[in-house]
């Protein structure tokens, strides 16, 4: 018999029955909050994620791993940056976003959320090619 890892919600009495979730929910709901930060450019995925939105099905807990000991919930987020953005300001305000969305959505609280930056993500050059001279030397429509 496989062992129960759902995470049981303690609801207000009287309660009709149970309710349990399973740890890829909430690993969905950390992803989605995190991702949700301005400045985050995306979460970072497993090969097995990757295989995944390769083939069209999106894995919206990639990038989120959850401890679970005795009855404390720790969650650790691994994302990638826009460049320029700050750091600690984006880290925190994950942290925030992470643990609101998850209150609000299943009534749990986590112990910690550790957030690890993977990477910053340049934004995209603008190309100063001109379609109508493509062998020109001349740069950013210098015409000296």
């Amino acid at each position: 018999m496989a062992e129960n890892d759902n995470i049981l919600i303690e609801t207000e009495s009287p309660r009709l029955g149970q309710i349990e979730v399973t740890p890829e929910v909430i690993e969905i709901i950390v992803g989605i909050a995190a991702s949700q930060v301005d400045g985050v450019y995306s979460m970072r995925g497993s090969l097995a994620s990757s295989l995944n939105e390769l083939f069209g099905r999106k894995s919206r807990g990639k990038g989120v791993k959850l401890e679970q000991k005795d009855d404390k919930l720790k969650a650790e987020v691994y994302v990638f940056l826009n460049y320029g953005v700050p750091v600690p300001k984006v880290a925190l305000e994950i942290q925030e976003k992470v643990r609101q969305q998850l209150f609000f959505m299943t009534g749990l609280k986590l112990t910690g959320i550790d957030v690890f930056v993977q990477g910053v993500v340049p934004e995209k050059q603008e190309t100063t090619v001109n379609p109508n001279d493509l062998f020109s030397e001349k740069e950013n429509g210098d015409n000296n």
